[in-house]
């Protein structure tokens, strides 16, 4: 199955902005960043499909998930 994986922020560096993965059917968030190499505490906002997402949700075909690290400015 094919999910979509959208970065933001530092999360950007070395890394695509946007890009689809080929998943196995029984992988959660956890898995993705794994594979992304994103540490979950880095991690300050996790969206799928839009919506607040759990690290431990199960994903599905056609899933968008979006990460954002800690954002600072002034």
């Amino acid at each position: 199955m094919k999910i979509e994986i959208r970065l933001f922020a530092t999360f950007r560096e070395g890394r695509e902005k946007k890009q689809v993965l080929e998943i196995a059917e029984d992988m959660n968030i956890i898995d993705i960043l794994k594979i992304l190499n994103i540490d979950k505490e880095e991690v300050s906002i996790l969206l799928l499909n839009g919506m607040d997402g759990g690290f431990d949700r199960k994903l599905k075909d056609g899933d968008i998930l979006s990460i954002f690290p800690p954002v600072g400015g002034g």
